[in-house]
């Protein structure tokens, strides 16, 4: 593998593009990481050659072909460095249901989060209360497993594992605490973060909060 191009633009604090990098890690790939800060309003023409269509990050770069789409990454990392490490279950059943509660993340937390963090008032205390719902729902998911797959760290894990480092900023916007709200997630949190995977990936909450203010406007 040694003689492989693999390249992974990203910013250090984007969630999605954690997901690409943590499962290249998993799976010990060797990969220079490319940052493409995303407090520039120009992309850069990197990102706009190989990402015509969103000119957006995460992107694998891997022998000069770009693969885009954070989850997309994630499927395209698993699929091409196969090893003994595999991210998606094997079961199909199972991989329909990981797939599921990634986009979950993606379509009900993320924008749950954005409209908590932006929102005014009344509109601020409903984005947080569906936020935390809907992380409640992903620990009734997770349960009393390890990890979303069970026993294994996987692909569910590797798609939400980048927003713990935002627990940090909700319990200071919103003062609310995420050991009393979802004990569960905050156990799973300090698992995954004894992978050398994650540990090497996540900002600190202090540093994600910090930029995520800046992000979002916050005073």
């Amino acid at each position: 593998m040694a003689s492989e191009d693999v390249r992974c633009v990203d910013f250090w604090c984007n969630e999605f593009g954690m997901r690409a990098r943590i499962a290249l890690r998993e799976k010990r790939v060797g990969f220079e990481f490319v940052e493409e800060d995303l407090r520039v309003r120009e992309r850069s023409d990197l990102v706009r050659r190989m990402n015509p269509v969103h000119r957006s990050i995460p992107i694998l770069i891997h022998d000069g072909r770009p693969v885009c789409g954070s989850m997309n990454i994630v499927e395209y990392v698993d699929e091409a460095w196969r090893g003994e490490t595999r991210l998606l279950p094997a079961d199909s059943v199972e991989r329909a249901h990981a797939r599921f509660w990634a986009d979950f993340v993606d379509n009900k937390v993320y924008p749950a989060q954005t409209r908590f963090f932006t929102g005014r008032g009344e509109a601020k205390a409903a984005a947080l209360a569906e936020l935390l719902a809907h992380l409640r729902q992903l620990e009734s998911v997770l349960g009393d497993k390890a990890f979303f797959g069970g026993d294994e760290f996987g692909f569910l894990d590797v798609a939400f594992v980048p927003f713990s480092a935002m627990f940090y900023g909700y319990e200071q916007h919103g003062g609310v605490s995420m050991e009393a709200e979802c004990p569960r997630l905050m156990r799973w949190v300090r698992r995954c973060e004894e992978r050398e995977s994650v540990r090497s990936v996540l900002p600190s909450g202090v540093d994600m909060y910090d930029i995520h203010k800046e992000f979002y406007g916050i005073e």
